[in-house]
């Protein structure tokens, strides 16, 4: 190792987000310093010499999108941001994983400028950079004219051993490979540990031909060279018919005398002792949290560079909106902050129309939405014949055609949820997806990316029950409501019919601070006969109400079974009982309204509640004031028509009635 006087540039870079992640790291006594002091190298030559980024305009639409999949070692992150000029200070720095410090444990969308995504479960920020690049190319064939334009940007990440080792990870890398997804570059940072020790406890995989094989361009290189590492990027620039992937061969935890190549460096601070001893094997001074001037000087010159090439972008619009007008206004209306115009002006009127499953009502909302909103794109996880989530009329994307809007995302529900809030990440699509409501759980990780990232996409999942029917129970949806319900800022909506289907997908489409889930039958339901204009986006609305303005009881619903509470209600007409029928299509969009309309909708002083649901009753106690007082399932299905496990489970008008009877007799 040369003395510090001796280091060239790129080595003094190197060696100083080393030593500021251990710093880091030391000073919070928690964190993960061995992957930050092995992909060094990697950050240095990228934020040093690569990436097109202005770090006094972070939402730049034109810039290099970073992910850093690996978010443990989020240390690097912030030390590259620190020195670029980003607003991430030293005393950010030095309060690393404390209460309200913007450098969190892991990278989170939002508490940083300049990161890009939420990160730290291993594999969904490989997913999300799949669906940055994706959006990249997607934007690019809309505004780019005979390959110039104003979309120009690579999407590059980390990676990890255990990024890869996750299932997420082949989904995405395989359909990132068969899209040809030319602008994606990946270091794979190959050091051979994890956790419990080196890698060969667990796998025998080799990575490169893995990747090879789904049709990456691979180079292998020393990932502390830094020749090799520039070079392999610009080999990776140029290679526009395939992502690449370039695995580095590193050292966990590099410099460190007595813990480089060991598992004891990956998830623990270095020690003081081993922080003394790094620093002087690294030809470092012992400073905390120092800083070379000729590092600061470097990277002022390099913000000057970032400015000038944003500037120059900026010219370069100018002239695509002086020559492309509309095409400049469309790009205004893609880019906007909020959804343009009034989605309810352009839906569908269900009034009067036949019985119809809400998931076939979404299908024709879906249509009519894509009309007016043309960034507005997505897929399934190849049921889009039963999600109804194809955009008719409009092109596949597909291997280097990127002019389409219809997904084929195959069978990666996953790699499907993560990809989408790349697109959603990225700016300038309205990006949705679907798949059965029973493989939520397959995406649930992603979900919560989104939740937490306040990505606004939105999740179509159809065959919302046991009504499924003779599928029977390992595609009957049971607990699935409850666990959508339990994650927070998801906005979960369960239509009753294709009237309210339509309002949920106008709530959706304005949510544009969190994802949205829309719950959908596959059988026909009745539209119901209401003069009212459905209150989906408040969440709740009163659907019959009871004679005389009081209600003796209310019974509350979601979905298919308001046409039960509706059937019940007529069966207690002979008791001369007020009882009022609501829909609850939404708790957090009702829960969120003031407490005079909560009130409104479900009067305190009326105490007999029912609510019924084809789902794990859980939860729904806190608008019944009883577990005793919800009509549910807590068993799994069986497999039958739809009409026999009514019966069966007591989802009927007939059941419901019953319940309320004995209510009402108290």
């Amino acid at each position: 190792m040369p003395s510090f006087d001796t280091m060239t540039i790129l080595e003094k870079i190197a060696n100083t987000i080393r030593c500021l992640s251990i710093d880091a790291v030391q000073r919070a006594n928690s964190g993960h310093p061995g992957m930050p002091m092995g992909c060094a190298d990697f950050a240095a030559v990228l934020w040093g010499k690569i990436l097109k980024h202005n770090p006094r305009n972070p939402s730049w639409p034109d810039r290099d999108r970073f992910v850093l999949s690996a978010g443990h070692g989020s240390a690097l992150l912030y030390s590259a941001l620190h020195l670029s000029g980003y607003d991430v200070t030293i005393d950010d720095l030095k309060n690393f994983r404390q209460w309200g410090s913007p450098t969190p444990g892991h990278p989170e969308f939002g508490c940083a400028p300049g990161v890009e995504t939420t990160t730290g479960p291993l594999g969904q920020g490989f997913a999300n950079a799949v669906g940055l690049a994706l959006a990249e190319r997607i934007v690019a064939a809309r505004f780019n004219d005979g390959g110039s334009g104003p979309v120009d940007h690579f999407t590059y990440g980390i990676a990890g051993d255990g990024d890869l080792m996750e299932g997420i990870s082949h989904e995405a890398a395989d359909l990132a490979g068969h899209l040809k997804l030319g602008k994606l570059i990946f270091f794979y940072d190959s050091n051979a540990i994890t956790i419990e020790g080196a890698t060969s406890l667990t796998t025998s995989e080799n990575v490169a031909e893995r990747f090879g094989a789904y049709g990456w361009y691979v180079q292998e290189i020393d990932g502390h060279d830094h020749e090799a590492i520039e070079a392999a990027v610009r080999a990776a620039q140029g290679e526009q018919s395939a992502p690449s992937l370039i695995v580095g061969r590193t050292h966990i935890a590099m410099g460190s005398p007595n813990k480089q190549d060991s598992a004891g460096s990956h998830g623990a601070p270095l020690g003081e002792g081993e922080v003394e001893l790094t620093k002087d094997a690294l030809g470092w001074p012992q400073e905390e949290f120092f800083v070379p001037p000729e590092v600061e000087e470097f990277f002022s010159a390099r913000r000057e560079e970032m400015a000038n090439e944003e500037r120059a972008w900026q010219d370069r619009f100018a002239a695509f909106a002086e020559k492309s007008p509309d095409a400049a206004a469309a790009w205004e209306k893609w880019f906007s902050s909020s959804i343009p115009g009034d989605p309810a002006a352009c839906v569908p009127d269900f009034s009067g129309s036949d019985n119809m499953a809400t998931r076939a009502a979404s299908g024709k909302v879906l249509q009519s939405l894509a009309k007016e909103y043309e960034n507005m794109l997505g897929g399934s996880a190849d049921l889009s014949p039963s999600n109804k989530t194809v955009i008719d009329g409009a092109p596949t994307i597909a291997p280097r055609s990127f002019g389409g809007r219809n997904i084929h995302f195959g069978v990666r529900e996953h790699a499907m949820g993560a990809v989408v809030n790349g697109l959603g990440l990225h700016g300038g699509l309205i990006p949705y997806c679907g798949t059965f409501l029973v493989f939520a759980d397959y995406m649930r990780p992603a979900i919560r990316m989104a939740a937490m990232s306040h990505i606004p996409a939105v999740y179509v999942f159809t065959h919302d029950s046991i009504f499924v029917g003779e599928d029977g129970p390992t595609h009957q949806p049971v607990e699935h409501l409850a666990s959508l319900r339990a994650i927070p800022n998801l906005v979960v909506i369960r239509p009753c019919d294709a009237r309210e289907t339509a309002g949920a997908w106008e709530t959706a489409l304005r949510n544009r601070e969190a994802p949205t889930a829309l719950i959908l039958s596959r059988q026909k339901l009745p539209v119901l006969e209401s003069s009212a204009t459905p209150a989906v986006d408040r969440g709740g609305w009163v659907v019959s109400a009871e004679a005389g303005g009081v209600p003796e009881l209310i019974i509350i619903a979601s979905g298919s079974e308001v046409h039960a509470a509706l059937e019940a209600k007529a069966l207690l007409a002979d008791r001369g009982a007020g009882v009022r029928v609501v829909s609850l299509p939404s708790w957090e969009l009702f829960d969120a309204q003031p407490e005079s309309y909560r009130n409104e909708i479900l009067p305190p002083s009326c105490t007999l509640r029912l609510a019924v649901e084809a789902g794990l009753p859980m939860g729904w106690e806190k608008y019944t004031a009883g577990p005793d007082r919800v009509v549910g399932i807590e068993t799994f299905g069986a497999s039958a028509p739809y009409s026999v496990l009514a019966e069966k489970f007591g989802m009927t008008g007939e059941a419901v009635a019953a319940r309320a009877r004995a209510l009402l007799d108290g």
